[in-house]
């Protein structure tokens, strides 16, 4: 299917760390959505991206945006990263990866889980995708100026 900047997100509900049910359609309701898939909580690149997204949390706050990770962890696994790390977002737990899949978030060496950054729009469409499995904190800051520049 090869998901592009254009595309409609693929529709999705996952349970979050408080165990309830969320779907695209309530994360894009009110504002831009930066959906991230990481490999797994607690280690070192994903903990790095996370407290990244954490510290620069009330800039996506003004300008509009949700920030909202995936991965397949547990419900139990996300609690305990968010209170290890002070999270101020919701983290979804895929654990079958069929979102990811659907995503379509590649493999790095055909073995690690992708880091792949999704934008989009309260229409449901994809307006930004970024790909580093090996600069995690970038994800953040390439989502900043991205929403910057197209609500400007």
């Amino acid at each position: 299917m090869n998901l592009k900047v254009g595309d409609k997100a693929p529709d999705f509900s996952l349970l979050n760390q408080k165990g309830e049910k969320i779907t695209l359609k309530q994360l894009i309701k009110d504002s831009v959505l930066v959906l991230y898939f990481y490999p797994k909580d607690e280690t070192k690149g994903c903990t790095a991206q996370a407290c990244k997204f954490r510290d620069d949390y009330e800039q996506f706050k003004e300008i509009g945006a949700r920030v909202v990770g995936i991965s397949s962890d547990s419900v139990l696994a996300h609690q305990k990263f968010i209170q290890n790390h002070n999270l101020p977002f919701m983290l979804l737990a895929d654990i079958d990866g069929k979102v990811r899949k659907e995503y379509e978030v590649p493999k790095t060496l055909g073995l690690i889980p992708g880091r792949v950054t999704y934008i989009i729009n309260r229409q449901g469409k994809i307006i930004h995708i970024f790909n580093s499995q090996l600069n995690p904190k970038k994800h953040v800051s390439v989502a900043i100026s991205v929403i910057k520049s197209v609500s400007n």
